[in-house]
């Protein structure tokens, strides 16, 4: 059960809320629930049911698939008010491969069944118009990611990584190991290590354990 103020977020934040019947956001309602993940908790795997759709209170969540050699590529992240519907693939038909979805940070989340999600969706096009079109958005996301792999130099990728990181932190010191990186950006922790170097060397950055932080940003945004 929702507490009062997690009803007044829905209510304020889902686009559809107003085009609900009192039925239907009373299902919403009752049916809704809210659940802590902590930091590097997996929420949906290959062996995970089908979660529904998720609506992120705060913290943020990592959505990837992986390789048949067990590399990972991060699609995108989500981050406070964003919502997840790639989690609600039994209800979205055409979504037939497998993602998998992280908590990249200590996360509060409101679960809303694909029971409740199937059964509204069919009965109210503004709600299914709503998840057709913010799955389209996140394809939309994929495809980028999968851009930026096929298309665009290591190098370039990787200091974009590292200007955006700072732009999201806002700051110009990253806390991020190299194998976390590769994950990030689909490559091998070997060839990130070498690239940083490379930037390190280069007087771009300097390397501490765990840590990265930019001392020329011109000089990564001439990279790209």
């Amino acid at each position: 059960m929702l507490k009062l103020e997690e009803t007044d977020f829905l209510s304020r934040n889902l686009p559809f809320w107003k085009q609900l019947t009192n039925v239907q956001k009373e299902l919403f309602l009752s049916n809704a629930r809210t659940t802590h993940y902590i930091k590097g908790q997996s929420l949906l795997s290959d062996q995970s049911e089908c979660l529904g759709l998720l609506f992120i209170k705060s913290g943020i969540l990592r959505t990837y698939i992986t390789s048949e050699e067990g590399r990972e590529i991060t699609l995108y992240r989500l981050e406070d008010q964003d919502i997840c519907i790639l989690s609600a693939s039994c209800v979205l038909k055409t979504i037939d491969f497998d993602v998998f979805i992280d908590a990249e940070t200590d996360c509060d989340v409101i679960q809303i069944g694909s029971p409740i999600l199937s059964r509204i969706m069919a009965e109210n096009v503004y709600v299914e118009l709503f998840s057709y079109k913010l799955a389209t958005e996140r394809f939309s996301d994929v495809m980028w990611a999968m851009q930026q792999l096929l298309f665009i130099s290591f190098d370039k990728r990787l200091a974009a990584f590292l200007l955006e990181e700072a732009a999201r932190c806002k700051c110009d010191s990253i806390r991020m190991t190299h194998e976390q990186i590769a994950k990030y950006i689909g490559s091998a922790r070997e060839v990130v290590s070498r690239m940083l170097k490379y930037f390190s060397e280069e007087g771009y950055i300097t390397l501490a354990r765990g840590d990265i932080t930019i001392i020329d940003k011109r000089g990564l945004k001439a990279i790209l």
